[in-house]
């Protein structure tokens, strides 16, 4: 039976997510921090995450992965994964948000950001430990900016709910968020018609021009989750990487 732990204080919810599948934790289990003094972005960042925010991580162990999934990485270590689990995470987080605000207003950026007002509000990010060719199991991170201050070098960029919303409770948010990370749990390993649709609607990048991950013009998400870079001279499928608009 699936578990939710709440702990004070972690140094971020992927290691312990990762604990909990050494341990053979089943699919669904789900830890959520009041803090987080080292949490972890893409390309090894990592911060401080203060109380007030919602930080969580999930436990999955999908039956079956997309083609290409995996990426890099090393038996039994980290590496790539999760394209298309990225996608319905910042799905499910986008929703919350519009549940919450009363109206379409939340947009996603691939490959793993969830904007409100041009600025970020959320960001997913997806782990996978691995056993020669076959996945153990897939730690899910999503952090959301609740109530937590803001530090004044990323205020610019970055917005939390309660600005919108003032009343807002982080159990609002984890009310909506939980039931349907865990839920996608479930779900085939390539995305379905509805959600590239329901993607389409919120793509923050689709039509603007970039110099990273490839040089030329957004044009959407494949159903594995991979960005389409329209390059003039044809398009490409982009797994990994991160933007810079051109």
């Amino acid at each position: 039976m699936p578990q939710c732990g709440l702990f004070h204080r972690l140094t971020s919810t992927l290691d312990a997510i990762h604990d909990l599948g050494a341990l053979g934790a089943p699919a669904g289990t789900t830890v959520i921090a009041e803090e987080q003094s080292a949490g972890r972005g893409r390309d090894g960042r990592t911060w401080h995450s203060p109380p007030g925010g919602v930080w969580l991580g999930l436990l999955l162990r999908p039956e079956h992965v997309a083609p290409g999934e995996r990426g890099g990485g090393v038996a039994g270590g980290g590496g790539g994964g999760g394209g298309a689990v990225a996608i319905r995470a910042g799905l499910a987080v986008a929703d919350a948000v519009d549940a919450l605000l009363g109206g379409p207003v939340a947009r996603l950026k691939w490959p793993n950001d969830v904007l409100l007002d041009d600025r970020k509000i959320a960001g997913v990010l997806c782990e996978g430990r691995w056993q020669g060719d076959r996945l153990q199991w897939l730690a899910v991170g999503v952090g959301v900016n609740v109530r937590n201050a803001l530090p004044a070098a990323v205020a610019s960029r970055a917005v939390a709910l309660h600005e919108r919303l003032p009343d807002v409770r982080r159990i609002d948010v984890l009310d909506r968020l939980v039931p349907a990370l865990v839920r996608s749990a479930a779900l085939e390993p390539a995305l379905s018609e509805r959600e590239c649709a329901a993607f389409a609607r919120r793509d923050w990048l689709r039509g603007r021009q970039l110099r990273e991950p490839a040089v030329g013009r957004a044009g959407g998400l494949r159903p594995d989750g991979a960005l389409l870079v329209d390059l003039g001279a044809g398009t490409i499928g982009v797994r990994e990487g991160h933007v810079e608009l051109a």
